[in-house]
């Protein structure tokens, strides 16, 4: 029997843009685990996707080495890893107004440029033996804030290239991208290293972010709605933070999406002590533990592109999602065995990618597209804040050890995602077709 989305939460009232959202969903489709690439355009983003990741994962890699190398300093490597973060935090917000208002072809194209050219430099200066630390901070520095302005660019561009029945597709497998190279990028190039020098490492990443290049050539990009620029850019900056403060599924969707970066993703900076003290496996096992995860997010992206158009609540699984990762790292915590830590972080994995899948398409639903790049860059902000989550995380095992640690941060998750489905039942109401 029909019913309306009304009938199933009347604790607060359903907006028209949230009704016109949740109808947008599409209510059935065949299984098609890759079905957005058959769009030409959707197709190049993607492929951009992963010479991008390829680049940042083998990058991170790199500087890691070099400044440790350098200077012997874990404080300096954490420091690096602040700066790498802090420009999503500080200029989030102007970047989503400047993807907004700019031709986001010739904006993805100078950002490329810059990091062709950035990444070639230092390749040069490290070949040539002139590297000194303070260019490794400002090489970070300069392509964390390059970063931050492409990445709202880029998100805003996937409803553009594809049609709404394939966005829950199209996000899915841009995260399997992501991650698919978060499991080879590393292991590539700590190899690289080894084989190449450091030097070459830099040469392969301005080779990738070529490939970026030359598919933001091939691509058809729609241009910029013209709403933005009918005011100020300040006015444009307002607009969009005011739109994220009074719609309550948004404003519940950005909130949500603070508990996995502060209290759930850092337990990855404790991965050496459980690899050392807990589970007591060799250096070779560190490795295996960071890339479980990526595997797990890998495979679980996967999965929700096969069945995109069969998930119709949305914002339940969201929920489910970020219950499961708080009890997929309590058992992580629990347990002293290699194998089923190993499974249970292939889990966590999983079930982040789930969360912030469905996050990311909920938002792209809901959000009109000339706001769309200022409420994709507040959005971002969270990344903003991992530093913080991984010294409090620090500073927790410090005082009562890494498992008590990763096993707090799993009730919290679990907790706060239920204060988040009692508190916004809008959210649950999300991605339920009109009919039932």
């Amino acid at each position: 029997m029909a019913r309306s989305t009304r009938d199933i939460d009347l604790e607060k009232p359903v907006t028209l843009e949230e009704d016109a959202a949740v109808a947008a969903l599409p209510r059935r489709s065949r299984l098609g685990t890759f079905s957005s690439l058959r769009h030409a355009d959707y197709r190049y983003l993607w492929t951009g996707t992963l010479f991008m990741s390829a680049g940042q994962w083998i990058q991170q890699v790199t500087l890691g080495w070099l400044l440790y190398d350098l200077t012997g300093s874990s404080v300096l490597l954490g420091m690096l890893n602040g700066i790498r973060a802090l420009p999503f935090l500080v200029a989030s917000p102007i970047t989503g107004v400047a993807a907004d208002r700019m031709d986001r072809r010739k904006l993805i194209l100078t950002t490329q440029y810059i990091l062709i050219i950035t990444a070639v430099s230092m390749g040069l200066l490290v070949a040539r033996g002139y590297l000194m630390v303070w260019h490794l901070f400002a090489f970070t520095a300069i392509t964390g804030v390059t970063w931050a302005f492409v990445d709202p660019a880029r998100q805003s561009l996937v409803p553009a290239l594809v049609p709404r029945e394939d966005l829950v597709n199209a996000v899915a497998l841009n995260s399997a991208a992501f991650n698919l190279t978060k499991v080879i990028g590393p292991s590539l190039g700590g190899a690289l290293i080894v084989f190449s020098g450091a030097a070459g490492n830099f040469f392969v990443q301005g080779a990738a972010y070529v490939g970026v290049l030359l598919s933001v050539y091939w691509m058809t990009i729609p241009p910029t709605p013209p709403e933005a620029r009918r005011t100020s850019a300040l006015a444009n900056l307002k607009e969009g933070l005011v739109y994220v403060w009074s719609n309550p599924a948004v404003f519940a969707l950005m909130t949500a999406a603070l508990v996995p970066r502060i209290f759930a993703v850092p337990y990855q900076t404790l991965m050496p002590v459980f690899q050392k003290d807990v589970l007591k496996v060799g250096p070779e096992g560190l490795g295996i533990l960071l890339a479980a995860p990526g595997l797990g997010a890998m495979l679980a992206g996967l999965m929700l592109a096969t069945l995109a158009n069969r998930v119709r609540r949305q914002g339940v699984l969201m929920l489910v999602s970020l219950v499961a990762l708080g009890i997929m790292l309590n058992l992580f915590s629990w347990t002293r065995s290699f194998p089923l830590a190993l499974l249970s972080l292939v889990a966590v994995g999983g079930c982040q990618m789930f969360y912030m899948a469905t996050t990311n398409t909920m938002l792209q639903v809901i959000v009109p597209d000339h706001l769309r790049g200022r409420v994709m860059s507040i959005y971002a902000l969270d990344r903003g804040l991992m530093p913080v989550g991984s010294l409090m995380a620090g500073v927790s095992a410090h005082l009562v050890g890494a498992p008590a640690t990763v096993g707090g941060m799993g009730l919290l998750v679990i907790l706060l995602a239920l204060l988040v489905a009692w508190l916004a039942p809008v959210v649950r109401r999300l991605g339920l077709s009109s009919e039932d």
